[in-house]
């Protein structure tokens, strides 16, 4: 089946200060053994997490959130384009989360819609029904002289459905990902089990929020 959601710039830092940190209350900094290289394909720098390290990331990890503290400065942003419907989901995880998305207000009625604007599972007769059905709001829009605040730019977003997606820019971290996980891995919503699995493939040592005990392969 294909992705519900789409994400793309997946992007992760923060790894080797928040391991640092992790060691603070024993003192222990002696012991630790994460490194960062310079990527010669990329040319940033990628952490590589020591076995010291990942075995004692992977104890207070599994001993719970305020023993992972470390996970909370592990910061992740990210494209996420999803439909609506997810997104009244997702905005439950608003602690330790910033977002920034395309705009309703702004954008809508700019151009006609595609069938690449919705999500649904089906684009059968239905789904192109309602698609000719919002451009024809959109033309009436366009026809009334395209000003806000009238009847018809109202209808037209009342019109709006779950399935539209929107294109939102997301900055989180290691501990609210390992919150959505817990919560919504097997979540009757696909688009949930969809972004945890993209995540959880792309986030270099994404057992720290998973938990999960075989290895994730290191970024390269």
């Amino acid at each position: 089946m294909t992705p519900t959601v789409t994400i793309e710039h997946i992007h992760v830092s923060g790894i080797k200060d928040a391991l640092r940190g992790m060691r603070n209350p024993m003192e222990s900094w002696g012991k630790s053994d994460t490194t960062e290289t310079l990527s010669v394909a990329s040319g940033i720098f990628v952490t590589h997490i020591g076995p010291n390290d990942l075995a004692l990331a992977m104890q207070l990890a599994k001993a719970g959130g305020p023993h992972a503290k470390y996970r909370r400065q592990i910061h992740v942003s990210y494209d996420l384009i999803a439909p609506w419907l997810f997104w009244k989901e997702y905005e439950t995880y608003q602690v330790g989360t910033v977002e920034n998305s395309t705009s309703q207000m702004f954008k809508m009625g700019s151009r006609l819609l595609t069938r690449d604007d919705f999500a649904f599972d089906d684009w059968d007769k239905d789904a192109q029904n309602y698609l000719n059905f919002i451009n024809r709001l959109i033309q009436e829009w366009w026809d009334s002289g395209k000003k806000k605040r009238t009847p018809e730019w109202r209808k037209l977003l009342q019109h709006i459905t779950g399935a539209y997606k929107y294109r939102r820019t997301c900055t989180a971290n290691y501990e609210v990902l390992a919150n959505m996980y817990h919560w919504r891995k097997d979540h009757k919503l696909q688009e949930w089990r969809d972004f945890l699995s993209i995540l959880e493939n792309a986030c270099p040592y994404s057992q720290l929020w998973t938990l999960k005990e075989s290895p994730q392969p290191e970024p390269a």
